[in-house]
């Protein structure tokens, strides 16, 4: 079949979940036995998010090829449970970075470069780019931003000229808010009707309706609702708030969302989608009684979508464990050794996040220690290792400067330090360690039993590294290092045994965990964390 081309665009209000929906309708799609990729379109100016603070941004999510996305891209992974890459995430930025590219090597031949055609035409081509590779049946475009944001103009103008281009092997899922005004007890439509108005005034009409709405919105104005937008009345579903992002695709399905885009695609329907080990895993999710806590140290805890990825595999891990999750934010800038225990006494295992700077970085040299001399199974990811081999370092072997180059390049002890390839490197973007790298893990250590495998892949956002030259000091102490690069030798695990469970990777598990693919080591962390629950619970 020819691939089919799907455009998820948004109204109203920004933050509505165009990415969830895009993931929900892809789940559907794949669980019918499609293969379905999604890609997000950024109108900002940014080359990728790698630069971006997650105060502005969320987090940055990492592909298996090293490229920095948008957030969205971990909810495709963990909705379809496939991969995504480096072309699945593109910003006005790079659109415009490869135009000038272009124009200085003089391709456009001397022609004045200009909106449309040149930069509409590299937003078509990478649109198209994935269905080129003759991989997928379906390729779900997001837009990013609102209609009426002059920062989309340009994409919604290459999609109204695919659009034309495809035909019926394109749709447009346009997602809308319809508010509910308690004090005159009315759902209020104007706003959907306005939206798709902009929208139709850029020569699009979408084909499908979803709105996001706090109350069921009756049929008749979902009829009134179809009569004023031009669409087809059974092509207007609602998006209901409900308690786990991951209940939406279900909800689309009972809507028929996956059957209107097969008949608007006309694409034969072969099967209902196989959606059982989903259903599973939200049965799971809500027949839980029994409770773990698990405190996350970190400096961006105002900002939860700063450690969305975290959250998330901790959910899927809890849940499969037939556990609910209680996940307490805990900033690092406010630990002391005055009221760390009070702070961490009631967690059942405690993350150190992962992050970049000074900030916030001794209230995590303060938890690890509390957790280490406590014996609380305890996870650091990333900057959440090292800091685990600094605090050690410090207190345990008696190294009282022992620091990280990267919040002091004159420190005596450099347990951490800056990789080789790093040093001659002057720009931030795309510059680190990216992208899935092997770990060969120590055969009986914790790690190792975690994975059910000494030999493993995850993905790296980094650009220091423990400090080889210290490595027979920290084994000799008691910290092993039971997972190293095979090429780089480059340590990626540290582990104490004589510990619950105290374990640090440099590279970032949390990426890779989907619905149906929990990871195997959050899994391991979360199972420690119940058990030493109930060993407390049975004092």
């Amino acid at each position: 079949m020819d691939t089919k081309y799907i455009f998820v665009t948004g109204g109203v209000v920004s933050s509505l979940g165009k990415g969830i929906i895009a993931a929900s309708l892809a789940c559907l799609l794949k669980a019918r036995g499609f293969r379905v990729t999604i890609q997000k379109f950024d109108p900002y100016i940014n080359v990728d998010p790698g630069t971006l603070n997650p105060y502005e941004h969320g987090e940055c999510y990492v592909t298996a090829d090293g490229q920095e996305t948008d957030l969205d891209l971990g909810h495709y992974e963990r909705f379809t449970n496939v991969h995504t890459s480096r072309a699945n995430n593109v910003t006005t930025g790079r659109i415009y970075q490869s135009v000038i590219e272009k124009e200085r090597r003089g391709d456009y031949l001397g022609k004045t470069v200009q909106i449309v055609p040149h930069i509409t035409d590299e937003i078509k081509r990478r649109v198209k780019y994935l269905g080129t590779t003759g991989q997928y049946d379906f390729i779900i475009t997001e837009i990013g931003g609102v209609v009426g944001d002059i920062e989309s103009l340009p994409f919604l103008e290459a999609v109204r000229q695919l659009r034309w281009e495809l035909g019926t092997d394109s749709l447009c899922v346009h997602l809308t808010y319809v508010p509910y005004i308690a004090a005159a007890k009315e759902l209020k439509t104007k706003p959907t009707q306005h939206s798709v108005k902009s929208l139709q005034e850029l020569g699009i009409q979408p084909d499908v309706l979803v709105l996001r709405t706090e109350k069921e919105i009756p049929a008749d104005v979902r009829r009134k609702i179809a009569l004023f937008c031009n669409v087809e009345p059974d092509c207007v579903v609602q998006s209901r708030d409900v308690n786990s992002i991951y209940k939406v695709p279900l909800k689309m399905h009972e809507q028929h969302l996956d059957e209107i885009v097969l008949r608007k695609t006309h694409t034969p329907a072969q099967t209902e989608p196989h959606m059982e080990p989903w259903m599973d895993f939200v049965h799971r999710l809500d027949s839980a009684t029994e409770t773990v806590t698990i405190g996350l140290v970190g400096k961006y805890v105002e900002l939860q979508d700063a450690y969305k990825s975290i959250s998330e595999a901790l959910l899927h891990a809890a849940t499969y464990a037939d556990h609910k999750l209680n996940l307490v934010y805990i900033h690092s800038e406010k630990l002391t050794d005055e009221n760390v225990g009070e702070r961490l006494a009631d967690m059942d295992g405690v993350i150190i996040a992962p992050g970049f700077g000074h900030r916030g970085i001794d209230g995590k040299f303060v938890a690890l220690k509390w957790c280490r001399e406590h014996d609380v199974p305890t996870f650091g990811i990333c900057l959440g290792m090292q800091c685990m081999v600094i605090e050690f370092a410090r207190n345990v072997l008696g190294l009282a400067d022992a620091h990280s180059t990267e919040m002091n390049p004159l420190t005596p002890h450099n347990v951490i330090d800056l990789m080789e390839e790093q040093k001659n490197i002057s720009n931030m973007g795309g510059t680190m360690r990216l992208g899935a790298y092997d770990c060969a893990l120590r055969p009986g250590s914790k790690a190792a039993e975690a994975y059910g495998s000494t030999l493993v892949s995850e993905r790296h956002r980094h650009r220091f590294e423990f400090n080889n030259d210290y490595r027979e000091r920290f084994e000799a102490a008691g910290m092993q290092c039971v997972g190293e690069n095979p090429a780089a030798k480059l340590v990626e695990v540290v582990e104490m045994p004589e510990k619950r469970w105290f374990i640090g990777t440099q590279y970032h598990p949390e990426y890779s965990s989907t619905v149906l693919a929990p990871s195997p080591i959050f899994r391991s962390f979360v199972n420690a964390a119940i058990t030493y629950h109930n060993e407390k619970e049975n004092k």
